[in-house]
């Protein structure tokens, strides 16, 4: 039951009663009373002193009176400057929390019946996933859990960038000086083994800028005429063009990187229910540039490239196909964006890119609406903020990033250390104490990313995020073990779970009763600002709320069999709620630590 909405109901009876039909149709502002104030709900009382014809203070005062009048479940009222601040009674609050024990699908809002595809990942196969990668997988699946639970059918899909001229940067570096190297070969994985010949492609790239500037030519130019540039760039045009030796060249090297992702993914718990190619999507979008030509949406000019003339709606000039007939970015995401659209009867497509890529998101959208396509305007871009480093600031050229495998093990190993150093691994076998360091590991670094605002840029420390008393996923971990551990110490006492009219809820339990019943507004108000970080802190205050209720109050020393009985519901629905929430985020809660 939600309290503003009953809240409300009574609010406009009074009104009608008091001030006629038309006193009850005027906007009704209601809010949760803040804590500074007694009370449970605010009805704002200005708006009614016109048709009241008494100040605000008097008009709250009547409503008030007349609402503790004819509502059992108002228990009192005061009135702050036209605040009408109303307390709800023991009664409402324990019929609030049997309707949540009772309500199987509690947590979970009714189906829309939209179907919502959410892109993530979204790699380039020339080097491994790093830590910037890791919040977006790890943002795209709690996206999609977020939404699923707020009732649409979700689709996750992944779009490998498997070709282009990055691609060929590190095909040229393994021809020209790999000698044949392989990932069994070198005991590398094979993702980690291509993206260190991406940054030895730049490494000889600039070797060769700097001795053709030596040689008196301009920055510029040495960089458009260097011979390894030119080679790749030929390579690219290659590939488009089916040469067997480029295409065999790309395949083996895209294998052992496809190999590489899929162990990542595999650690991470992440999965898709599709992936695309960008290689098998491209074609697609050329078909797409030449029926804008024909229509007339897009120009050739006189070097064969093919554009989209933005600037009368305040952008720029967009290229769509180079002048030698290679496509980019912009090609493959039009065509992709129509494929998908078409293929699964999309009511909505998330794409979860970083904010440097706002720009191409304002254009994709502008583009397909200009083609002629109204689901455009279902395109939704969730730009996130960059994870950045004490020392900065990361850049795969220079091979300076976080890599994503390292960064997993690193994380386990500190799990590991912590969990050795307060001693919270008695009785466990070596194997458990396995799955806890990984499961503690990964709800760390889960927790530490999702819990700050995807539009925000944040600072990575895996040392702050393994903590298991801050606002971490370990402490949220550990509250569900406790409560796992009372609710096995009450089961082997032959304790019974149970609600009945002689227990009554303590002001802490109805503090409890009250932040459970707001995790659905909690949920849809995340699922609308497409923002799994309002879950996991609304997973944090409820475990903290937990933890200050087990040091207060007594459960299993409780003498009084009905009170324990419901307490012991109480805590076993704030486990099944964190359980939910922390579902969401990816993150598994150990039965015990």
């Amino acid at each position: 039951m939600n309290q503003e909405k009953f809240i409300s109901d009574k609010v406009k009876d009074a009104m009608e009663a008091l001030y006629g039909a038309s006193a009850a149709n005027l906007p009704l502002q209601i809010q949760a009373t803040r804590k500074e104030f007694e009370g449970d709900v605010t009805a704002v009382m200005f708006p009614y002193s016109k048709v009241s014809k008494k100040s605000p203070e008097m008009t709250g005062e009547q409503v008030g009176q007349y609402l503790l009048d004819n509502t059992p479940e108002i228990e009192s009222f005061n009135v702050v400057k036209g605040f009408l601040n109303i307390k709800l009674s023991q009664d409402f609050w324990k019929g609030v929390f049997k309707e949540i024990v009772e309500d199987q699908r509690f947590g979970y809002l009714p189906s829309t019946g939209k179907t919502i595809m959410v892109e993530f990942s979204s790699p380039n196969t020339n080097k491994p996933l790093h830590l910037g990668h890791i919040r977006n997988n790890l943002l795209g699946w709690s996206v999609s859990r977020l939404l699923e639970d707020n009732g649409n059918k979700v689709l996750k899909v992944n779009l490998v960038n498997d070709r282009g001229i990055h691609i060929c940067k590190s095909m040229m570096a393994w021809k020209m000086c790999g000698e044949g190297v392989t990932p069994q070969s070198s005991g590398k994985k094979g993702d980690h083994l291509v993206g260190d010949f991406y940054v030895k492609f730049n490494d000889l790239y600039k070797e060769e800028v700097n001795r053709l500037v030596a040689q008196g030519i301009s920055k510029e130019e040495a960089e458009k005429s260097a011979p390894i540039m030119k080679e790749t760039q030929k390579m690219l045009v290659q590939w488009e063009q089916g040469d067997p030796e480029v295409v065999e060249l790309w395949k083996m090297m895209n294998g052992w990187v496809y190999e590489g992702f899929d162990r990542t993914y595999k650690n991470l718990g992440i999965s898709f229910d599709k992936t695309y190619y960008e290689s098998q999507t491209y074609l697609s979008g050329k078909s797409l540039v030449e029926e804008g030509l024909a229509k007339g949406v897009f120009e050739r000019r006189e070097d064969g490239s093919v554009w989209c003339d933005l600037t009368a709606d305040g952008l720029d000039s967009k290229l769509l196909l180079r002048s030698d007939g290679t496509s980019v970015y912009m090609t493959q995401d039009l065509g992709t964006a129509k494929q998908r659209f078409e293929e699964s009867n999309l009511d909505e497509h998330v794409y979860v890119v970083g904010n440097e890529q706002n720009y191409h998101f304002q254009v994709l959208k502008l583009v397909l609406k200009k083609l002629g396509f109204d689901w455009s305007d279902n395109i939704y871009h969730l730009s996130y903020g960059m994870v950045e480093l004490p020392e900065g600031k990361m850049k795969s050229r220079e091979g300076t990033v976080v890599d994503a495998d390292d960064l997993i093990e690193r994380m386990y190993n500190t799990a590991k250390e912590t969990s050795l150093e307060l001693g919270k691994l008695s009785g466990m076998t070596l194997e458990e104490q396995d799955e806890l360091f990984r499961i503690l590991s990964l709800g760390a670094l889960k927790y530490f990313i999702i819990k700050v605002d995807p539009k925000k840029t944040m600072l990575f420390d895996p040392k702050e995020s393994i903590d298991f008393n801050g606002n971490t996923g370990p402490f949220i971990q550990y509250t569900h073990a406790r409560i796992k551990s009372i609710l096995r110490k009450a089961a082997e006492s032959g304790y019974e779970l149970g609600i009945d009219d002689k227990a009554q809820l303590n002001p802490k339990e109805i503090e409890i009763v009250k932040l459970m019943n707001q995790y659905p507004q909690r949920l849809a108000e995340a699922g609308k600002i497409y923002s799994p970080a309002v879950i996991a802190n609304y997973a944090y205050e409820l475990s903290k709320e937990f933890n200050q209720y087990y040091h207060d109050v007594s459960i299993l020393k409780e003498e009084n069999s009905s009170l324990r009985s419901m307490r012991l519901v109480l805590v076993s629905k704030i486990a099944e709620l964190l359980t939910k929430a922390m579902n969401i985020l990816g993150i598994v809660l150990p039965e015990r630590m």
